[in-house]
């Protein structure tokens, strides 16, 4: 008989699907029974992109003021969001996290190249790599930004702001960042 392994024993990383085949590659969902691999990933440079997912979101919540260095903090953070997203869509929670990193994540830039005196703004494709770190950023980055000084808590407002993405609200800080980083790189073209 083999034993399944749940994400925080609840949820089975069997049924979620990456459907952006870009990202694909990037999106590890490799089951593990709570996300801590000890930073075991970090002996080499892209090695991230083995790290599960949800480990990935929790190390992105330790990086506000609150919460740095605090694992069990976000590790809590993230699984009370989880739970929240399970209630509200009665969808597996790792599938809507997928979902919203893929519609959060630009697809295009701007880098600054240099013409003799003058830097001249051009429009480059983001890597896959690239795409899933700033998607996981600025879901994180909101979420933080609607809990501070707020009464509701860090987990429902991760929640709000997974479930937002997931859906393409262009309300949310995560999809309103990249329609304006993806508006700037249009006008660079």
């Amino acid at each position: 008989m083999i034993h399944m392994i749940k994400l925080f024993g609840k949820w089975d990383f069997a049924e979620v699907e990456v459907a952006d085949q870009g990202i694909k590659a990037y999106v590890s969902l490799d089951p593990v029974i709570i996300p801590h691999s000890n930073g075991k990933h970090a002996r080499q440079q892209f090695n991230k992109s083995e790290i599960c997912i949800v480990e990935r979101l929790v190390n992105n919540v330790m990086r506000n003021e609150q919460n740095t260095g605090k694992k069990q903090v976000a590790l809590k953070i993230v699984e009370e969001a989880l739970e929240v997203i399970n209630e509200r869509t009665k969808k597996n929670p790792v599938q809507v996290l997928v979902e919203a990193i893929a519609n959060a994540g630009p697809r295009e830039e701007v880098v600054r190249l240099k013409y003799g005196g003058i830097s001249v703004p051009k429009a480059v494709d983001t890597s896959s790599q690239r795409r899933v770190d700033t998607a996981l950023r600025y879901i994180t980055m909101g979420a933080n930004q609607a809990a501070f000084k707020s009464k509701k808590s860090a987990a429902s407002c991760l929640a709000a702001e997974i479930i937002a993405a997931s859906n393409r609200d262009a309300k949310c800080f995560s999809i309103n960042r990249k329609d304006g980083k993806e508006r700037v790189a249009k006008a660079a073209r």
